[in-house]
């Protein structure tokens, strides 16, 4: 048997026509939302088609889905992504068995939203759920109900198809709790870090086999901590965002789970079960050991933010689950944590909205889990909202040119060097550096390796001179900003992203990479900051298989595989 795993699909109707729908009936996002953020919206709505239909094809029938299937938890939204999957469940057959993501569901009350819906003439209405936005600047905006984000009591329920509740058609099921399926058998306590504020939290964890051997461990991560203080418990404010905290905060808030977790594994190994355990959050550090050269490169970011501490991953690893499945960061990896006789092997899958656009397939049986990590490139209709961002960039003076993107995977790629440009290089960058980058290319690089003295940004900027640039069409000319694209490409990628990038710039980043690591640079000058961004850089291109591997489940050794399911050599060397 195959069994598909997708993550975060964040589905978004664009042909919504309640309450947001404006001239031709359609709800399309802004194009300066989606630059800015870390997934594309509007594009969510054919590329989840396009995921299916692969599946479909394939001839596989089980599908994993390792949260964010909607966009925000919006009402709207929840219908019409259970409605698409209701779809294929009853034209193909297709059985989904998910966990709810941090943007499904918001604790036990929900949250407000809003968003951006743009208009004919490329000027946008906001549509929010929150009457206290109402009214404001010159903007339209319209309040409707249907872009509330439930909490536990209707999230869960809208989702219970894909196993949060008994079947008759199961083997077995069970929680937590018991194999009591009603949420309200399914709640715990949660305190604030005082310990005065206490709430009664539902954990929407379980365990099914739906087909005879095969056990799938669904882990609900979302840890939704109240804040310190008598807070209105309706209230968003009032509690920890889930976003940030993950596996950090399980075993502090959940333990109970990991209890429960150990108690499977060992039951599954003793029954000859077998088992696959997923969640929407990594239970590993998903840089690789590469923490600690990002923050001292970009400070704080969300990746460092969201990165499992060791503690955390030697709680899972203690469960003995072996093997866990992850959405939530929208990248590919593959990253193994060993604690003396303990170890986990945590497999990142990738979204469609993000790039990669990609999602895995397994094959288990009782010695070895093998995965193929499978690009959904062409999507028909990706270009659906182009149209529309013309338009809004044309009213706005600003650039247009993803429209120009020949495929969805173009798409997300040409949107990934947006994102360096709006949103990482501002917001995550240190100033010096960011505003060095638009002046700088791979010679100039090169130079400041071979500098007799460590520089600042301020020392470098004589070496950076027109007078001295290197010139031609040799990689020295590559600007600085390029390179920097491909490094978050890896970041998000790993293997994938050699598919989108020139073999020759791979080579040059590796010469760089040896320049600036045989120098001896006092900690925090320039080249010791780009020392550290080189290194991050040859430490994803050396990392763990994450395209077509197998795990094999008794040792935890994780090795590439060709078309063929043949165990290959990596090449990691020198270019």
């Amino acid at each position: 048997m195959k069994i598909a795993v997708i993550a975060d699909p964040h589905f978004h109707d664009i042909d919504y026509r309640q309450s947001v729908g404006r001239g031709d009936r359609v709800a399309v996002r802004t194009l300066a939302d989606t630059n800015a953020s870390t997934r594309v919206f509007n594009e969510s709505f054919h590329a989840a088609k396009a995921l299916l239909d692969d599946i479909v094809r394939r001839g596989i029938s089980l599908v994993i889905v390792a949260g964010d299937l909607t966009d925000d938890g919006q009402q709207s939204t929840m219908a019409a992504a259970t409605a698409l999957l209701a779809d294929y469940s009853r034209r193909f057959g297709l059985r989904f068995v998910a966990t709810a993501g941090n943007h499904d569901l918001y604790a036990s009350h929900g949250r407000h939203q809003s968003k951006r819906f743009l208009n004919a003439d490329g000027s946008h209405t906001l549509v929010t759920s929150d009457p206290a936005m109402a009214h404001g600047d010159s903007v339209e905006r319209i309040v409707s109900d249907e872009m509330y984000c439930g909490g536990y009591g209707s999230a869960i329920p809208a989702m219970g198809a894909y196993g949060f509740f008994r079947s008759e058609d199961d083997r077995h099921w069970e929680c937590p709790f018991g194999t009591d399926d009603r949420l309200e058998a399914r709640t715990f306590e949660i305190a604030s870090a005082d310990g005065r504020t206490v709430r009664r939290m539902v954990d929407a964890s379980f365990l099914v086999e739906p087909v005879d051997g095969l056990w799938l461990l669904s882990i609900d991560a979302n840890v939704f901590e109240p804040k310190d203080g008598d807070l209105d418990e309706r209230l968003e404010k009032s509690y920890h965002d889930s976003t940030d905290a993950g596996w950090n905060a399980m075993p502090r808030n959940k333990g109970f789970v990991l209890d429960w977790m150990k108690s499977v594994a060992a039951r599954a190994r003793a029954s000859g079960k077998r088992l696959i355990a997923f969640s929407h959050y990594p239970a590993i550090d998903p840089l690789n050991g590469s923490s600690a050269d990002e923050a001292k490169l970009l400070n704080d970011t969300s990746f460092l933010r969201r990165t499992p501490l060791p503690e955390a991953s030697r709680a899972v690893a203690a469960t003995g689950i072996k093997v866990h499945l992850s959405g939530h960061l929208h990248i590919n990896d593959t990253a193994v944590f060993r604690d003396g006789d303990d170890w986990l092997v945590n497999i990142a899958v990738p979204s469609m909205v993000g790039f990669p656009p990609a999602y895995k397939v397994l094959e288990i049986d009782d010695r070895r889990l093998e995965v193929e990590t499978v690009v959904v490139a062409d999507v028909p209709g990706h270009d659906a909202a182009f149209a529309y961002y013309r338009v809004e960039a044309a009213r706005e003076g600003t650039s247009a040119a993803v429209t120009e993107a020949t495929s969805h995977a173009d798409f997300l790629s040409r949107h990934l060097a947006e994102m360096v440009r709006h949103r990482y290089l501002p917001k995550e960058w240190p100033r010096d550096l960011a505003a060095l980058v638009p002046h700088v290319n791979l010679g100039d690089l090169e130079r400041l390796a071979e500098a007799a003295s460590p520089s600042s940004v301020t020392d470098a900027l004589p070496l950076l001179a027109p007078s001295v640039r290197m010139a031609g069409d040799d990689w020295r000319a590559l600007p600085f900003f390029e390179m920097i694209v491909d490094w978050y490409r890896l970041r998000k990628g790993r293997e994938v992203a050699l598919d989108f990038i020139d073999p020759l710039r791979i080579a040059a980043y590796r010469h760089l990479a040896a320049r600036f690591a045989a120098g001896a640079w006092p900690e925090g000058c320039l080249q010791d900051r780009l020392a550290s961004f080189m290194r991050m850089m040859m430490d994803w291109l050396a990392s763990a298989p994450s395209r077509d591997f197998a795990v094999d489940l008794v040792t935890g050794e994780v090795t590439s595989r060709d078309h063929l399911g043949r165990t290959v050599r990596r090449q990691t060397g020198s270019a």
